[in-house]
């Protein structure tokens, strides 16, 4: 047998051990070496953390609802910065920034050796840098953390851009340079900058002011576009240059952005909206960006509106204006103060959100209360002459009393006395009650509890307010609180019924815009307002409001201090600007009728004085037809009257004789029949021309018969001038003339009316001295409470 031999390549055991421990004794220090720098790195990166900034603090962006800025707030540094993103900049731009700065940028590690050694060489070969090699993260990484520009700062600096690519991603160091870059003065990042120097979003930036802000961060002072034109030209076409050549961009594509002229705005951050900003920036103090509502081109149209509108108005005089979408209660103008930051104006004041007293302003409320309760229609027949509410005697703006008018025209006309009546018949507590609900919270004075004369003015409101009210005009009676940002709640309440907003509605549309009567063409025809305007007491606030389908506007103009502004009101102040508003604002298709009524209103024949549906088997009860909008069918009487007056609330019916004469009770007559008579207020007589008071007089009684409650109050005889007599001022007299005057045959107050305006009150028949201060045809009525009247016409010499 053949003996088994080794073979040659074996090794004694002991042998193969020994190289093996080598082995593994070479690998071992091998990952030791490895892992000492990885441990190094580890040790350094927890000792010297990345100094990010603070995500919590920083400069806040107030932005329209298109992003475009309205206002910023510096940070505590004063710097202004506007948070951006990669996808929120034109491409042109990026593709500029990492072609001319950093073409390798989605590749390398954070450093670039072969632009370091490229960088290194041009040094030694030319004696000075060429280009520093450095790459987009080692520049953020001296944004964050500078140093010298030594050799020992660019060996921190590259580590810095080590460690930001170990804890950051390509896309948010990008976006730390989109936020954080230099481009002069107190500006960084490439959206403030686009702002402050072109005007304009960084996403809509062209090829030549996309090369100019990439090149601009390299030397922000010596090249910033609104100081150093040629030399920001010069840079940016550089960076065109090298577009070209990398074949970025085609040589067509360059010649044109080459020619484009360097235009830069003088260096400032937006201001528009400015209250509103600051409103919403002191409600979230840690948002760094908050988009509202607000359309920026119409609000800068607005403002630069009102600027031009309040050059013409008395010095110190500011303004307010809000207009809001009646759809989503969202605003799109929002005027604070007319001048922001005028001292003499006090432009820090933000009237939108500023009580003031409303004027006539919550008058369309309380008549379409009215409507809902059933105490009128369109056309209820109200009485507009001096009345006294338990010690309250209200009067017109103009002094003056209109008589008989109907709910329509005293709403249109904004009369005082029917508006007070009509408060006192719905309760002031359940008015103010039903607009708090709403959201219109009205402020009273200290002690004071809801009184009759909230109707006009006597407690505060807020413009904001008043137009979240308004709105209800336009959506069904339904009102609610303007807002600001998108994701604001929507808060909507009921302040009316459909039918009674839209009556109001209808009402306050078919007032004419003033300088054009009633059904006369006009091209602002195409949008129908239902606009009211308010005068507060000491003409110390003018308003006007108006909603058309889509929007509701409002306005105030006043001194923000509460001075007098003697001479200036809603209708002559604020209307205006609030039609000059309407009009520019987009609008539906032209709409030249009302929208259809709702079910539960319809048109009805009415009759005054008694205010009732016309009646064919009594015509003789109609004295004056009327055309009334009326609410769920209900067609209620004219109101009796409060103070004991002989007028009652109906039709008069009376026993007459075959001559037509009256017969009392217990006095009778042969063929004696009933007629009935329609009588009007007695407060009204005074206006009514002499066939209507003659066919509305009670007949005379007939001869035998006894006096009866029915008989007419006591003449009055107006006793100190004649009719038709020609009144004069004495010769040389420096005042005007003077009148002595009685009233003969009167019991209680008499109150004296010149011309329709109340001008005294006397008792009984005590004397009393009226001026006559203006020349021309003059009407003199003493007025007692119970309807008790005497006229007389005279003339004033001038």
């Amino acid at each position: 047998m053949t003996a088994l031999r080794p073979r040659a390549d074996s090794q004694p055991a002991p042998a193969v051990a020994g190289r093996r421990q080598r082995l593994r004794r070479g690998l071992a220090r091998t990952l030791a070496l490895l892992a000492l720098p990885v441990l190094a790195a580890l040790i350094l990166d927890r000792r010297f953390p990345l100094p990010l900034p603070d995500p919590q603090r920083g400069a806040t962006l107030v932005l329209a609802r298109d992003g475009t800025p309205l206002r910023a707030f510096a940070d505590a540094d004063g710097v202004w910065r506007y948070p951006s993103a990669p996808e929120q900049v034109s491409p042109l731009y990026l593709q500029a920034l990492l072609g001319y700065e950093d073409r390798w940028f989605w590749k390398h590690p954070g450093v670039n050796p072969v632009a370091l050694a490229r960088a290194a060489w041009q040094w030694l070969r030319h004696g000075r840098i060429v280009s520093g090699g450095s790459t987009l993260s080692m520049q953020v990484a001296r944004i964050l953390d500078p140093v010298p520009r030594t050799p020992l700062g660019k060996l921190r600096q590259m580590l810095r851009a080590l460690q930001l690519e170990a804890h950051l991603s390509k896309r948010q160091i990008l976006t730390l340079y989109l936020d954080h870059a230099p481009f002069g003065g107190t500006l960084e990042g490439v959206e403030a900058a686009s702002w402050a120097y072109l005007g304009k979003p960084a996403r809509r930036l062209s090829r030549a002011e996309a090369a100019l802000l990439a090149v601009l961060p390299q030397a922000p002072s010596e090249l910033r576009p609104d100081r150093h034109p040629q030399a920001a030209r010069a840079a940016r076409d550089k960076v065109l240059a090298r577009m070209r050549t990398l074949g970025v961009w085609t040589p067509e594509q360059v010649a044109s952005a080459r020619q484009e002229p360097v235009l830069a705005r003088s260096l400032r951050p937006p201001l528009s909206a400015a209250l509103l900003a600051q409103r919403l920036h002191a409600a979230r103090p840690q948002a760094r960006r908050i988009v509202t509502t607000l359309d920026a081109e119409l609000q800068r149209a607005v403002e630069a509106r009102v600027g031009d509108y309040l050059a013409r108005l008395p010095e110190h005089t500011s303004a307010a204006l809000l207009v809001v979408d009646n759809a989503t209660l969202e605003a799109r103008v929002y005027v604070g103060s007319g001048a922001f930051g005028d001292e003499a104006r006090l432009g820090h004041v933000d009237m939108v959100d500023a009580p003031r007293s409303p004027g006539s302003t919550l008058k369309p409320f309380l008549y379409g209360l009215a409507l809902d309760d059933g105490l009128i229609h369109s056309e209820s027949l109200l009485v507009d002459a001096p009345q006294d509410f338990g010690g309250y005697r209200p009067g017109n703006f103009d002094e003056a009393y209109a008589g008989p008018v109907s709910a329509a025209e005293a709403l249109q006309r904004s009369l005082n006395v029917p508006a007070v009546d009509l408060l006192d018949r719905v309760g002031p507590s359940r008015f103010v009650a039903r607009l708090a609900n709403a959201g219109l919270r009205l402020r009273l004075p200290d002690g004071d509890g809801p009184n009759l004369s909230i109707v006009l003015g006597g407690a505060g409101a807020t413009l904001e307010e008043l137009v979240g009210a308004y709105t209800a005009l336009a959506e069904d009676g339904v009102a609610g609180t303007p807002r600001y940002t998108a994701d604001a709640p929507r808060r909507r309440r009921r302040l009316l019924s459909p039918g009674a907003a839209w009556i109001v509605r209808a009402i306050l549309e078919a007032n004419p815009r003033p300088g054009y009567s009633p059904g006369e063409f006009d091209l602002s025809a195409r949008t129908r307002v239902a606009w009211k305007t308010g005068t507060s007491y000491g003409y110390r606030d003018a308003w006007a409001i108006g909603a058309t389908h889509r929007w509701t506007v409002g306005v105030w103009i006043g001194r923000p201090d509460g001075t007098p502004m003697p001479g200036q009101y809603g209708a002559v102040t604020a209307l205006p600007l609030l039609f000059q508003v309407v009009d520019m604002l987009p609008q539906p298709p032209r709409r030249l009728l009302p929208e259809p009524p709702p079910a539960t209103v319809r048109m009805v024949d009415v009759c005054w004085p008694l205010g009732l549906a016309f009646d064919p088997a009594q015509p003789q009860l109609c004295r004056r037809h009327r055309r009334a909008w009326t609410l769920n069918g209900v067609v209620p009487p004219t109101f009796a009257e409060r103070d004991g007056g002989n007028w009652n609330a109906g039709a008069l019916a009376l026993r007459v004789d075959v001559a037509g004469r009256r017969l009392s009770a217990g006095c009778r007559a042969p063929h004696e029949r009933v007629t009935a008579i329609a009588r009007w207020p007695a407060l009204a007589t005074p206006w009514l021309g002499v066939a209507e008071r003659r066919r509305s007089a009670l007949p005379p009684l007939a001869p035998g018969c006894p006096a009866d409650a029915l008989d007419e109050a006591a003449p009055l005889h107006i006793d100190g001038v004649q009719p038709g007599a020609t009144l004069a001022r004495a010769p040389g007299a420096d005042r005007p003339a003077q009148i002595a005057l009685r009233a003969l045959g009167a019991q209680g107050e008499v109150l004296w009316l010149l011309n329709g305006r109340l001008a005294g009150r006397s008792e009984g028949a005590a004397p009393i001295t009226l001026a006559l201060a203006e020349p021309g045809e003059q009407t003199l009525t003493a007025l007692s409470r119970r309807g008790a009247y005497a006229q007389v016409r005279f003339e004033v010499l001038r």
